[in-house]
């Protein structure tokens, strides 16, 4: 089996992220992961965040060759700043893209047992950062919050099909070849519900995935965006997928 590092030097690794309001957050989660894959490049997708994230990115970019900014000219979506990011990886030609949330949920360093999953299997597509395997956690989460996103998992595995347990987590790596072969207008949602989405048509175009164990913290600093109206649009969007032409 290759070494995680030995890996990452031998593929073209992009590290997306999408950002509205994450000044608080997103310096010092630039920083952890540069430590973790020194050799991958940062992307962020910025919804022209009134708080001046777009403004430290610019400034950001200027000193590091190996970090970008897109700037949106207003709050398009999660969803969308997807798309953007996928389109960004593919036109550029890496192996590889993977995302994160931005406000300080995801650490980073579980990238490493990501990539290593990979270099032990090179058939994987897609590897997701769970919560709902065998050692994944959440910390701080209330109660409403986790029973909003078991009913969403729940749905995702009966509705959609999916086998993996975890479809609404952010936390993933990509292979940029399989993200080729689904439309983007296949993922024409702007609700949390493009999480599962995406899993559902790379599922429907043969991808290989798994999942290993992460933790997830309620995030340290800002304010969590998703409310009851986008927890009950993002189910709504699951329950009519299968439905749209696709």
């Amino acid at each position: 089996m290759s070494q995680p590092n030995e890996f990452l030097n031998s593929v073209r690794l992009l590290i997306a992220l999408a950002t509205y309001n994450e000044i608080e957050s997103l310096p010092g989660l630039v920083a952890q992961i540069r430590a973790a894959l020194p050799t991958a490049d940062i992307l962020v997708v910025d919804d022209n965040s009134p708080d001046g994230t777009g403004a430290w990115c610019d400034s950001q970019a200027a000193i590091e060759g190996k970090f970008f900014g897109i700037h949106r000219a207003r709050k398009l979506g999660l969803g969308s700043a997807a798309v953007a990011a996928f389109a960004w990886a593919i036109e550029r030609n890496y192996d590889w893209i993977g995302t994160l949330d931005a406000d300080g949920s995801h650490d980073p360093a579980s990238f490493l047992a990501m990539t290593d999953a990979v270099a032990a299997d090179g058939a994987l597509d897609v590897v997701i950062g769970s919560r709902y395997v065998s050692g994944g956690r959440i910390e701080g989460w209330p109660l409403h919050r986790r029973i909003a996103s078991r009913t969403i998992n729940a749905c995702a595995r009966n509705w959609l099909r999916l086998k993996t347990r975890d479809n609404s987590g952010a936390f993933r790596l990509y292979r940029v070849a399989a993200l080729k072969k689904i439309r983007a207008d296949a993922l024409r949602t702007n609700s949390y519900a493009y999480l599962e989405v995406v899993l559902w048509q790379l599922r429907r175009s043969g991808a290989q995935f798994r999942e290993i164990p992460i933790t997830f913290r309620q995030r340290r600093s800002g304010y969590s965006k998703l409310n009851l109206n986008q927890s009950i649009r993002c189910l709504w969007d699951l329950l009519t997928v299968p439905l749209r032409k696709q």
